[in-house]
């Protein structure tokens, strides 16, 4: 900061680079997108190889939206989100192209329009089940879905803005673990960013559990991220989790002192709202603290080796550390 700049320049730069985010007033737009990024999800599954825990599955950030990333392989091509121009990009290789936008459509409309766009193109990748995940209307077809038709282009691309300066916070923090470590990544079914770091230590969750789960969590894991609210808990919100839960996790301390744990779905969450993260004076670092902190609470419970993997700064080699 400059001699001459004043500490409220600050804030409103700040303010600025934190929009105002909240849950309520983008809910329906927010359901519409979700609907729409998993159809084209299920369409990057069927297309593209598999890889261990799913990593093949979610969406990239890219300088205008959210991308499958090349898949498929006669012909290779990609289905990127476009959240600038607010539409939906499908592309081959070879150059051919099939584009149409986002505001204005149902979710039957967007799978209609991306279906004939397969079909333009020479796709034959199609979603195995062609309706939601773990959403409200999982029972209804994408293409008999007429009621979500809401985009606010504008709420889009603040969630688009807010899910680039989170995802280069995750690799920021990521850089800092050597061990096997998730690409960061943008899940299409819980809408979520997320970063995971993983142990050496195998988890046999049994046949009683799903197989989706299981490969999910075959090892130990803490993962880190961001969502951007939902019903039961409405308001965006940075979170992290150990997975197993070891005892006494909800125990340790987290920082900055606005974090929390909470109880979902029968295990603790480390979570700081994005409100409590924006009044910061610093967010950035506010939420590398709370990421840091979540990781030395889950890995002190279960016993990790952090000394061996500590990579700070992205840097391994002992002799260019500083």
């Amino acid at each position: 900061m400059t001699t001459d700049e004043a500490p409220t320049d600050v804030a409103v730069r700040t303010a600025a680079a934190w929009p105002d985010l909240p849950y309520p007033s983008w809910a329906e737009t927010l359901a519409t997108l979700h609907r729409f990024a998993q159809l084209v999800g299920k369409i990057r599954l069927a297309a593209s190889p598999r890889r261990n825990h799913w990593w093949n599955v979610p969406f990239h950030v890219t300088g205008r939206g959210i991308t499958t990333r090349p898949m498929g392989a006669d012909p290779i091509f990609t289905i990127d989100f476009d959240f600038l121009d607010h539409r939906l990009d499908l592309t081959t290789i070879e150059g051919l192209r099939f584009a149409f936008p986002l505001p204005g459509k149902s979710v039957a409309d967007f799978t209609r329009e991306l279906l004939r766009g397969l079909d333009a193109v020479g796709v034959r990748a199609r979603p195995a089940l062609p309706h939601p995940y773990d959403l409200a209307d999982t029972d209804r077809q994408f293409a008999d879905d007429h009621e979500h038709a809401t985009y606010d282009p504008a709420a889009v691309t603040r969630y688009w803005q807010t899910l680039s300066r989170v995802s280069l916070l995750l690799e920021e923090f990521a850089g800092d673990w050597a061990g096997k470590t998730s690409p960061v990544h943008h899940f299409w079914h819980t809408f979520d960013v997320a970063v995971t770091r993983f142990s050496d230590r195998h988890v046999d969750l049994g046949p009683e559990t799903d197989p989706v789960t299981r490969e999910a969590y075959s090892r130990e894991v803490i993962s880190f991220g961001f969502w951007f609210g939902d019903e039961a808990f409405p308001e965006p919100a940075f979170y992290s989790y150990t997975a197993p839960e070891p005892d006494g996790l909800a125990d340790e301390p987290l920082a900055p002192p606005a974090a929390r744990w909470t109880e979902r779905n029968g295990s603790h969450l480390a979570v700081l709202t994005y409100d409590d993260a924006r009044r910061e004076a610093d967010p950035r670092a506010a939420v590398l603290d709370f990421y840091g902190s979540a990781f030395r609470a889950g890995a002190a419970r279960a016993g990790w080796d952090v000394a061996r993997d500590a990579s700070r700064n992205g840097v391994t080699d002992p002799h260019a550390r500083t």
